[in-house]
Formats: C-alpha cells, sequence, structure tokens
C-alpha cells in the first residue's frame, strides 16, 4: 500500500500561497466581514431617513392623488419611487464596494465606464421587477390581512424559482457573451461528465467574464430547455485541465443533487419567517413612530418600514443563510471529487479560489462569515480523497 499523509499533503499546498499574497487576500475577505454590517447600516440609515424627514409619506400622498382609487396602481408608483431614490441615495458607497475596492485589491478589469454600463442594465432590471414584486405582496397585505405574509412566503418560492428559469435566456446575456467552447478533449471530458450525470445539454459555453473581473467561474444552471454547462474565459486561461474538470464536476453537482430546489426551499422559509416578522413588528413601529406619517400597513409607504425590518432580519441570519449556502457548495464538492477524480485539479482550484477568500479561518470564522467551505476545508478533503484512491486508474 502506497503511504499518504493528508496533512502533510495539505500543508504542502497551503503552503505555495504565503507572503504578501496571502496577506492582501486575507485582507480583502476579513474586510468582506465588515461590510456585512456597513451595507446593512447603509441601507438601513437611508431608508430611515427617507422615513424620518417624511418623504416616504410624501411619496404615497401623490402616488394616491395620481392613481386615484387603483390602489395596486399608487403601490407600483410608490415603490418604483422609493428604489430609484433610495439606489440612488446609497450609489456612492456601491461604487466603492463594487468598483473602487475591487480594483484596490487587483479583482476587477472594468473601468468606470464599464462598470456604470452594467450598473446600469441591473438598475433597469431590478426596479421594475422589485416594485411588481412589492405590489403583489401589497396586494395580499390588503386581501388578507392575517394571512398575507403566508402567501407571500409562498409566492416567493415561485417567483425565484422563475427568475432562476429565466436568468440564463434572458438576463445574463444582456451583461456577457456566451459563446460554444471549440471542440478539445477538455470539452468532451466536461461533456462526459455532464451527460453521464443526466444533465440534458450537448454544448459547452464559455463566458467572457475577463471583460469584468479576473476571479474564475462556472456554472450548471438552468431547468429543463434553459439547462446549460458553461465556464468562465478566467477558467479556462489557467491552463490547468484538471483544475478545471474538478470545478465543472462541482457545477454539475449543484445540478444533479437538486441545489436549485433545495435552495429555493430554504430561503423560501427564510423568507417566510421574514415576512411574519414584517407581519409582527412593522404595525407595532408605526404605531410607535406617529412622525414618519405612515397611515397603517396597507399604505405604500409601510414598505420602507418593512426594507428596514427585513435587512435587520437578514443581517442577524448572516450565519445561517451562509451555513445554508455552504451546506450545499460542500455536497457539491464530494461529488466533483467521485465525478471528475481530480483531487489535485480540485487542490489547485481552491488555491486560486484562495486569492479572494481566506484559505484558513478559524472555525467560527467560517461557520459564520462563509458561504463555501474554506481553501483549507476543501483541500484537506481533496487530499483524503487521493489517499482513498490511490492507485485507481484515472485519478489526476
Amino acid at each position: 500500500m502506497i503511504a499518504f499523509d493528508v496533512d502533510a499533503a495539505t500543508r504542502a499546498y497551503l503552503a505555495t500561497f504565503n507572503g504578501a499574497a496571502r496577506a492582501k487576500s486575507d485582507a480583502y475577505f476579513e474586510g468582506g466581514y465588515w461590510l456585512i454590517l456597513w451595507n446593512a447600516v447603509v441601507g438601513i440609515g437611508v431608508t430611515w431617513a427617507f422615513l424620518r424627514l417624511g418623504y416616504a409619506a410624501r411619496l404615497s400622498g401623490w402616488a394616491t392623488r395620481v392613481t386615484g382609487a387603483r390602489r395596486w396602481l399608487a403601490t407600483l408608483l410608490w415603490a418604483a419611487g422609493f428604489l430609484v431614490i433610495t439606489t440612488l441615495a446609497t450609489l456612492p458607497w456601491t461604487i466603492y464596494t463594487d468598483f473602487l475596492r475591487e480594483h484596490q485589491y487587483g479583482l476587477s478589469t472594468q473601468n468606470i465606464a464599464q462598470w456604470a454600463g452594467d450598473w446600469a442594465k441591473s438598475f433597469a432590471i431590478s426596479v421594475p421587477l422589485t416594485a411588481v414584486g412589492i405590489t403583489l405582496v401589497m396586494a395580499g397585505v390588503r386581501a388578507s390581512p392575517r394571512r398575507w405574509w403566508l402567501y407571500a412566503g409562498a409566492g416567493s418560492i415561485v417567483v425565484f424559482a422563475f427568475l432562476l428559469l429565466l436568468a440564463p435566456v434572458l438576463v445574463e446575456p444582456l451583461f456577457n457573451t456566451y459563446t460554444p467552447m471549440a471542440d478539445s478533449p477538455l470539452r468532451t471530458a466536461i461533456l462526459k461528465i455532464a451527460q453521464g450525470n443526466g444533465v440534458p445539454v450537448t454544448n459547452v459555453l464559455v463566458v467572457d467574464a475577463s471583460r469584468q473581473t479576473t476571479r474564475i467561474s462556472a456554472n450548471v444552471a438552468g431547468f429543463g430547455p434553459t439547462a446549460r454547462v458553461a465556464l468562465n474565459d478566467n477558467l479556462l486561461a489557467t491552463h490547468d485541465d484538471a483544475g478545471t474538470l474538478a470545478v465543472m464536476g462541482h457545477e454539475t453537482g449543484h445540478y444533479v443533487l437538486g441545489h436549485s430546489t433545495s435552495l429555493l426551499i430554504g430561503f423560501g422559509v427564510l423568507f417566510l419567517i421574514g415576512f411574519a416578522t414584517i407581519h409582527a413588528a412593522v404595525p407595532a413601529l408605526i404605531a410607535r413612530h406617529p412622525g414618519w406619517g405612515v397611515a397603517g400597513i396597507t399604505d405604500p409607504s409601510a414598505v420602507a418600514v418593512a426594507a428596514i425590518v427585513l435587512t435587520l432580519f437578514f443581517f442577524v441570519l448572516t450565519p445561517v443563510t451562509n451555513s445554508l449556502t455552504r451546506f450545499h457548495e460542500a455536497q457539491a464538492d464530494i461529488f466533483g471529487l467521485n465525478a471528475a477524480r481530480a483531487p489535485d485539479g480540485f487542490a489547485r482550484s481552491a488555491l486560486r479560489l484562495g486569492q479572494y477568500r481566506k484559505l484558513e479561518p478559524t472555525q467560527l470564522e467560517e461557520i459564520v462569515f462563509f458561504d463555501h467551505p474554506s481553501g483549507y476545508t476543501r483541500i484537506h478533503q481533496a487530499m483524503a480523497w487521493k489517499a482513498a484512491h490511490l492507485g485507481e486508474p484515472g485519478v489526476q
């Protein structure tokens, strides 16, 4: 039997990424811990000012006067105005977090005009869709004041599923170009993993993510007719076929294991609890702050109060949402190791992700802040898999 030390092999991989590069990666990721807090503070602060200064109530009064008895249209108009105003008010913070900070750590490849173009597209898509969603929820509040939160929670699952179905076809091509991957042994191997595990595809797509970022990425996304296998050009440019196959095996695992469905249900339950929290907290907050001018929970301006409650809710649940996602990622890791049989390629890919994800967090850090297993966890798992399969054919 061949002797293989899992811990020593793990340490050997981790030792190849040290010094200034490791310190930079740790600083970037640890700064993200604080961004969770400051994102919540900025969002809540802007929304609170919108309420406190009376703009929410004034916008509600204007929308009601303009639309007359059509309460759904008043809500739609209010929601659109609220989203536009608050999004523009937080734009300086967004520029820092999504553009300046990404450049500071060498992760963005866009100039400000290119970034602004993508931001504008996202703004044009998200504002009307979110406004419609708010309108539907508020219609439920008016129709069933006691049970609306149940219907809203169930409806969120349906809406998210619909968006997952359409996003690969209608949304993502607005931001990037997807081209068929050229014939190669790597393409054949990727399709073998996908088709061999029941993914209904006959092609592999390459996305030009390098026009935006230096990160590596891939996905097996969609449902039924919108299913697709895609990898970004940064991953392809590593020229590490075993590493690429390991990533694609992982992504295939998400599809085969039905993670889109289980995550929809999991986050749907969280939204259900969030809507129940809104149902309980918003009327009390409105009664406590008459200066906001919110007439009641059916007033469109109550949405601003609900936004504060929901932001606080998901801020507190950060460890829960991260752990839910991390659990699915860990399952896909195991699937990917078995599908690609490329433990060393998997370890090398984990190191590449370590350029912007802290490789060796404490256990508490990983539980609270990581939505994927840490680099150490992934590399150690890959080496353990390698130890269990030494000498077997096809292991790379």
